[in-house]
């Protein structure tokens, strides 16, 4: 047994089994930020996490990394958040005849520094 690697906990185990998000879709280059609000005493140790890294905002791909979480397991919990109303997702825009419009420079390096933190 490795001591250092602490608790071991699957992924289903903090998404109650579910592999979507209640709500919202959350891009990889969506900015999640945190609302200011009630009701914040009943969270799994995870959304904590996700709220105290999300007082600016901060792309999908970022949060995932910081987390040391997977990425559908961060969606999961995200759309938990969003449903609750503790969290804004901001998505790219989107043009429906060329697609996702290219996101700025800062946006790019965010989700070019999560990835590599993966």
């Amino acid at each position: 047994m490795d001591v250092d690697a602490g608790p071991v906990v699957r992924p289903y185990a903090v998404t109650g089994g579910r592999a979507k998000p209640a709500a919202g879709a959350f891009d990889l280059v969506a900015f999640v930020v945190r609302r200011v609000g009630p009701g914040e005493q009943h969270l799994l140790p995870e959304q904590r996490a996700i709220l105290a890294r999300t007082s600016e905002p901060v792309s999908v791909a970022e949060l995932a990394s910081h987390l040391d979480l997977a990425l559908g397991v961060v969606r999961v919990l995200l759309g938990d958040l969003l449903q609750q109303g503790l969290i804004e997702m901001h998505e790219p825009e989107y043009d429906q005849s060329v697609g996702p419009l290219r996101p700025d420079d800062r946006i790019l390096k965010a989700v070019v520094n999560g990835l590599r933190a993966l």
